[in-house]
């Protein structure tokens, strides 16, 4: 058994694309193996800023003859048929197919055998086709080349048992071709020269020689052990950030963290201002106290071994560091001089869409909404939700926003508690766009919540009205987002709103149901039983409704359950069957059946059965005792089935008797469509 080994050495690749690439890269070398008729043993990827390196162990050195059955049109059938499945099995006549019989007609068939050989001679191919096909996010050409990639390819190493694979890879125009070798290099700025390599581990040993370590968990693993004693050495905490970890990880071939200092005339700012500037422009590492509070050193992550230590460097980033922090702390200083109130006449300068206005505008409707939203909200004063809702967005013509636009909203809190406005208000205005994420915190407080669900349902209701709604490839608004956002926000807080209040759009409604659908999936719920419930098409209270689809699920889960479902299939068929043949009769079916017209006492007891149902169903859904409503379903069951044993619905020479049967038949399908649409259920 043989290795393949594979090395694209690049220019820089953006450290959010690396790990997708170099799994695509297996995934499609791996799919080009199978292909081939080549098993393999293991196949492992890697990648650093310069490079996507694979090895595939446990490939054999030759290939066995693969043959392949393909079966063809019938026989007999049309020229132009015959001729595709000649082209695709690549037979010149109907001489070289066979004819078989198989039950069900005769049939040509194609055996197509391909002859093995060594697999050095199939590999080149299988490497050009993945690296043209791989998918970058983005890409781009260089030179006069035509060629797709992330950045300029440098060189390609292409390892098969030791040998180095007879191949290239054309970047196309008058560009030379990248020809497979053996050779890398290492660091860019540790290590000189080419670097030789036989195979995988001695590619790894000499990378790591030449200050590369190829492997991205370990990459991380340094950062953070090294941070975390430079943290302990300076008595602070650094701050956990996995997705910084990734990212700086990919920035680094040797990672070297060292420890900075911020000047101490920063530190009033915004705790979030700071880690905005750290984290996201800079790619820092935060720190805090004991106590949780920013402490002021940040941990930097060197691609590079100074002499000195690291002193000149992380001078160099406290000086980059040091200015942004000034920027901030000037318009901190000056925002606080205004107030939110008088920034509000500057919102109609800013254009929220083309076809809805301005952020003005849009205050005022979200303030309309946030004041008929609150009559819902328990402990939501109606004159904090105004005062909030007005000057949610006041912040937007911020110098700090305008700088720092990810703090929109959490400035709004600061400058609000600077006012000494009521802290129900600045936290209002701080989560009012609250949660951002299926991880993030949802807004509980009363005012907070009314001006949060008002701004994200004004989006939806106005995105709505124009036209512009999600599609499977596109949602340039974020309305899945904000859909998700009132479905936490609701059900979290127990919240009684009835949506269609605020809207009267049937298919924004069902949005939301898609919407609930894929987030109660994620908690086991069935996406059929939450359809059966949005069926009704009158519960719009999610909170009510996933009262109802917990209720269903767990009768359906038992044994019961599952009969009368049986049962209710059997009726609604029938029922079903002869509204689609006969619409006139359709309206008949729909009355109540008459009781002087039931004869047998299996009809009598299906009768009196759901009359007691009806009425315990009445009681339960009243009171929103929805395990009870399921519980009275439980003594159709015997009836029912004894009805369908002994009663004949079809009786074609007794018109008026088999006309009530199924009026029968279709009260016990509308008895149960009214607790859901049982129809919906699947199986």
């Amino acid at each position: 058994m043989a290795e393949l080994f594979l090395e694209l050495l690049s220019e820089e690749i953006p450290a959010r694309m690396q790990s997708r690439a170099s799994e695509d890269f297996k995934r499609l070398i791996c799919d080009g193996l199978k292909a081939a008729g080549l098993a393999f043993t293991d196949a492992k990827a890697f990648a650093t800023p310069r490079r996507i390196t694979l090895v595939v162990d446990g490939l054999p050195a030759t290939r066995a003859d693969v043959s392949e059955e393909k079966r063809g049109p019938r026989v007999g059938a049309p020229d132009q048929a015959v001729l595709g499945f000649l082209k695709g099995a690549g037979l010149a006549s109907l001489d070289q197919a066979e004819k078989r019989d198989t039950g069900k007609g005769e049939f040509w068939f194609a055996v197509i055998t391909r002859k093995g050989g060594p697999t050095a001679d199939a590999l080149p191919g299988i490497i050009d086709a993945a690296m043209k096909a791989l998918p970058w996010p983005k890409s781009m050409k260089w030179g006069s080349g035509t060629m797709q990639w992330v950045r300029p390819l440098q060189g390609i190493v292409a390892l098969f048992d030791g040998k180095v694979l007879a191949g290239e890879v054309s970047p196309g125009g008058q560009m030379a071709p990248v020809a497979f070798g053996n050779t890398t290099r290492g660091h860019r700025f540790l290590s000189s020269g080419a670097i030789m390599v036989t195979g995988f581990d001695d590619y790894v040993a000499k990378l790591r020689a030449a200050h590369v370590i190829l492997d991205p968990s370990e990459r991380k693993k340094i950062i953070a052990e090294r941070a975390e004693k430079l943290c302990a050495d300076a008595g602070v905490i650094l701050k956990k950030d996995d997705g910084l970890m990734d990212e700086v990880a990919g920035l680094v071939e040797w990672p070297v963290p060292l420890m900075g200092m911020i000047d101490s005339q920063y530190m009033d700012l915004p705790a979030e201002v700071l880690i905005v500037t750290i984290k996201t422009h800079l790619r820092y590492f935060v720190t805090t106290k004991k106590d949780g509070t920013l402490a002021n050193r940040f941990v930097v992550v060197a691609n590079n071994v100074a002499p000195d230590g690291g002193a000149v460097i992380v001078d160099g980033n406290e000086r980059v560091l040091r200015p942004r922090l000034a920027d901030a702390k000037f318009f901190w200083d000056q925002d606080r001089k205004q107030t939110l109130e008088s920034r509000l006449p500057l919102l109609k300068g800013i254009v929220f869409h083309a076809k809805l206005g301005t952020q003005a505008e849009r205050v005022k409707r979200i303030a309309k909404l946030a004041g008929e939203i609150a009559k819902f909200v328990p402990g939501a004063d109606a004159a904090e939700v105004q005062q909030a809702a007005r000057l949610c967005k006041a912040d937007l013509v911020s110098g700090v926003v305008g700088e720092f636009p990810e703090v929109q909203g959490i400035m709004g809190r600061y400058y609000a508690l600077n006012e000494k406005l009521p802290a129900s208000v600045a936290d209002a205005i701080g989560d009012h766009y609250a949660p951002a994420g299926p991880n993030d915190r949802c807004p509980s407080a009363p005012v907070s919540i009314a001006v949060a669900l008002a701004d994200k349902l004004d989006a939806l209701i106005s995105f709505w009205s124009i036209g512009e709604k999600p599609t499977g490839s596109r949602d340039p608004f974020a309305l899945r987002r904000a859909a998700l956002g009132v479905i936490r926000i609701i059900v979290e807080n127990k919240l009684r709103l009835p949506l269609r209040a605020f809207f009267d759009a049937p298919d924004l409604m069902a949005f939301f149901a898609e919407r609930l659908k894929v987030q109660m999936r994620e908690k086991g719920v069935r996406h059929d039983v939450v359809d059966a419930v949005f069926a009704l098409g009158t519960e719009d209270d999610l909170v009510r409704l996933l009262a109802r689809v917990e209720a269903l699920q767990s009768f359906l889960r038992s044994e019961a359950g599952k009969n009368l479902l049986t049962a209710y299939g059997r009726a609604a068929n029938i029922v079903r069957a002869e509204e689609k043949k006969d619409k006139a009769l359709a309206a008949q079916i729909a009355a109540k059946p008459d009781p002087a017209l039931l004869e047998q006492s299996e009809e009598k007891a299906v009768a009196s059965a759901l009359a007691e149902v009806e009425q315990a169903l009445a009681t339960a859904l009243k009171s929103e005792d929805f395990a009870g409503a399921m519980n009275a379903f439980a003594g159709l069951r015997a009836p029912i089935d004894a009805f369908f044993d002994k009663v004949t619905v079809n009786v074609t020479d007794k018109p008026e008797l088999r006309l009530n049967r199924l009026k029968l038949l279709n009260q016990i399908r509308a008895t149960m469509d009214s607790v859901a649409d049982f129809s919906k259920i699947e199986g």
